[in-house]
């Protein structure tokens, strides 16, 4: 199982950015995938949640202003995050629980300036 996060980068407060999960070595399609963000002393926490049938849910300091997704035909899930704002500066990643274990892409991070 292989899961590569990307979409990162420095962005000004207010702006917008997409991250994508590339996936391999699952049946995607049939998968709860997640992400997750940590910021510098903080623990990892969970942003954006999309099951197999598409329904999303959302961390409550997040909602309204991120929107997962997936594409399953290629294989990847996004995460569109709108009027960025510095407290989202992280680095994310996206994740996948299967066969009683938890696998995490490598992380992207997102850095955003006031």
């Amino acid at each position: 199982v292989q899961l590569q996060a990307s979409g990162g980068g420095l962005v000004q407060a207010g702006g917008s950015l997409r991250l994508s999960c590339a996936a391999s070595g699952i049946n995607f399609s049939i998968n709860t995938v997640r992400w997750y963000r940590q910021a510098p002393g903080n623990e990892r926490e969970l942003v954006a949640t999309i099951t197999s049938s598409g329904t999303t849910d959302y961390a409550d300091s997040v909602k309204g202003r991120f929107t997962m997704s997936r594409d399953n035909a290629r294989r990847r899930a996004y995460l569109q995050i709108d009027s960025l704002k510095p407290e989202d500066t992280a680095v994310y990643y996206c994740n996948v629980w299967l066969r009683n274990r938890n696998y995490w892409g490598q992380g992207t991070l997102v850095t955003v300036s006031s």
